[in-house]
């Protein structure tokens, strides 16, 4: 169960609503206090996502949310049906109202992720490849738990979660500081050995250079294809041991021409930059 990984998701959700409602919410005053239920639905095809945070948004609000649909299933229209009721929210009108926005755009943003990461996934499957795909750190300020959870649901990797989860020197990086050896040998000094190194290089050398150094990953970034697979066969067969990662530029239409034998990850941000979002609606209940 993916979500006993996340953390108590209360002081998000405060931060989420406060952004929607800093001082007065008007309109809660003319639905008013009563009980009313609301369903939830899927209006366009995809992986559901999100279900955590939904059910915090709506928990913080003390509204009971009924689930009728599992997360990380692929919402079907079938026969010629226009949308799919995949929950129920119990609770006063004016709280319903008041989470509405807030936990659907949640629902569409992360199942947007998990449905193209879904399908990064099953290239991966045809392929027959036996690395594995992974999103990236450029994730929304504010939001990239939703996000990573997202790839998680779809099938792919989160990758590193944030800067104190593993040491990765960028072009950046070893600018600033001289060399790719003098840049691992600090990193290692400070992160110790808990802490895996990777190196973002742009050459087979670079690569070089960073495994004699003591980098456990090298990220070979920018490469067409052709070359990458053949320096990635390369380093691997010489570096048994360490992990070899493409990066840059690579999409949804190309991401099986860098899968290979000596390969071992392939990092995209188009997993979540730039993705549609999966369509939901809430609509209260009419008497």
């Amino acid at each position: 169960d993916l979500a006993c990984a996340l953390p108590p998701l209360g002081p998000l959700v405060q931060q989420w609503l406060a952004e929607d409602v800093p001082s007065m919410d008007y309109g809660g005053a003319v639905v008013g206090s009563k009980p009313q239920t609301a369903t939830l639905f899927c209006k366009q095809e995809g992986v559901l996502a999100g279900r955590p945070f939904f059910d915090a948004v709506f928990e913080h609000l003390n509204c009971k949310v009924e689930w009728k649909i599992a997360e990380g299933t692929f919402i079907e229209l079938k026969d010629g049906a226009t949308r799919v009721e995949t929950a129920t929210v119990t609770g006063r009108a004016c709280d319903l109202l008041l989470g509405e926005r807030t936990a659907l755009n949640v629902l569409a943003r992360a199942s947007g992720i998990a449905t193209k990461s879904r399908r990064l996934q099953r290239i991966k499957e045809q392929q027959g490849w036996h690395g594995c795909v992974a999103g990236t750190r450029k994730t929304t300020p504010g939001f990239r738990l939703v996000e990573k959870h997202a790839m998680l649901v779809g099938g792919v990797d989160m990758h590193r979660m944030d800067l104190s989860s593993m040491v990765m020197l960028k072009d950046n990086h070893i600018w600033s500081h001289g060399s790719i050896t003098k840049a691992v040998q600090n990193a290692r000094s400070v992160c110790g050995f808990a802490l895996k190194i990777e190196v973002e290089c742009s050459s087979e050398a670079d690569a070089e250079e960073a495994i004699a150094a003591g980098a456990d990953i090298v990220m070979l970034d920018n490469m067409d294809a052709g070359p990458f697979k053949a320096a990635a066969l390369r380093i691997k067969r010489k570096h048994p041991h360490v992990t070899v990662e493409g990066s840059g530029g690579i999409t949804e239409d190309t991401v099986a021409a860098y899968m290979g034998e000596g390969v071992d990850v392939l990092s995209t941000s188009s997993v979540h930059q730039g993705v549609p979002h999966v369509d939901f609606s809430l609509k209260v209940n009419r008497s």
